[in-house]
């Protein structure tokens, strides 16, 4: 299934920040580096400590992500932290699981650890951030001693987060280069995740409900005319058969997509006394490290053939602007979103381009 080449490559970064970057995976080029870092920035833990991981794999106990996850577990030995890895085959599953005590930590999409953590949670809003430029700004912010407290909501804890790259629109048709042409065609979306679809719906667009197992099927086989998909997506899922001969990928992110790794502070804490202290030499280590993750995006969006992708004009461009805005604002409204998180994201933002027009307002 070439799903699974997809969840490794986004969800390995996911679980190397949420055990200090202990594992050894050559491919993505990154691994050997983060860990020699870790072993310098990491003490080990003055007594052994164990821990249980909820891992998502569609394949099983024998899926690539499963085996990886068992490699890091086995190199978090030297930091006297002992891991035992819980495999499953559905993302909600695992989410009940953590919330019911049966794992100590968890690694998943940032809009499902909303339900952990509202304030973290809302990062993936439509709009959040332009550029890898605001991304990097963003997980600084975030990672300063001021705000890092935003990831303690009770008994959880955010970890990291962890970039999974700009999220683009991709079409069967290139004549779809606008919103107003996007009107009536069928959007592929998330079952679980109603803000999607409320966006959707608003362009008068039609939702296509999908799981991470249908996901790319319904673009490919031509049940959906749009999907809305990071660009490492674009190889392992195949998604050139869904854009055919006549469609493409607009030039234009839609929001930075990220994953979200919570630990119960409850049961952690308890067995590691200086827990904060550690989880932020965690976080700098991710921070350390972060352009060489931001490359592996990079690369992917320069693998997808020049010719398919479609530039926008100034004008649609800037009717797109106003469309994620004009929807970010509606959903905090309704509680969808943390206020805290979407003034956060605007001050990157106004910070890398004060002279945008959303800068002078106070409405976000």
């Amino acid at each position: 299934m070439n799903l699974r080449r997809l969840l490794s490559t986004l969800l390995l970064p996911a679980l190397l920040a949420g055990t200090a970057a202990m594992a050894q995976n050559p491919a993505s080029g990154v691994d050997a580096d983060m860990k020699k870092d870790a072993q310098n920035l990491i003490t080990p833990l003055p007594q052994p400590v164990n821990m249980s991981f909820c891992i998502f794999d569609l394949e099983g106990n024998n899926g690539d992500i499963a085996n990886m996850a068992r490699g890091i577990a086995a190199d978090a030995k030297m930091w006297n932290l002992f891991i035992t890895v819980k495999v499953y085959t559905d993302e909600r599953v695992a989410a009940e699981d953590f919330k019911a005590g049966q794992c100590d930590g968890v690694a998943i999409s940032t809009l499902r650890a909303k339900e952990f953590n509202r304030t973290v949670g809302s990062i993936d809003a439509p709009g959040n951030l332009p550029s890898y430029e605001a991304l990097k700004l963003l997980l600084q912010t975030l990672s300063t001693p001021s705000l890092a407290t935003l990831g303690i909501n009770g008994r959880y804890q955010v970890v990291g987060i962890v970039p999974i790259g700009a999220v683009y629109v991709m079409v069967n048709d290139r004549n779809i280069n606008s919103l107003e042409k996007a009107a009536g065609k069928r959007v592929v979306v998330m079952d679980w995740d109603k803000s999607e679809s409320q966006m959707i719906s608003a362009i008068g667009a039609q939702p296509i409900p999908a799981d991470l197992t249908n996901f790319a099927a319904k673009f490919n086989n031509g049940q959906a005319d749009i999907i809305i998909a990071p660009a490492m997506a674009y190889k392992p899922l195949e998604l050139s058969k869904g854009i055919g001969k006549n469609g493409g990928v607009i030039r234009f992110p839609l929001m930075q997509a990220t994953g979200t790794i919570l630990i119960r502070r409850d049961l952690m804490l308890p067995k590691i006394p200086d827990l904060d202290n550690r989880l932020a030499q965690i976080r700098q280590l991710g921070l350390n490290h972060l352009d060489e993750i931001i490359r592996l995006f990079t690369r992917a969006e320069s693998d997808i053939p020049q010719n398919l992708w479609i530039n926008l004009k100034p004008e649609d461009a800037a009717k797109y602007s106003h469309l994620l805005r004009e929807a970010r604002l509606h959903m905090t409204q309704q509680g969808v979103y943390e206020p805290v998180m979407m003034s956060v994201l605007k001050r990157v933002r106004c910070k890398l381009n004060p002279s945008d027009a959303e800068c002078s307002l106070f409405d976000e």
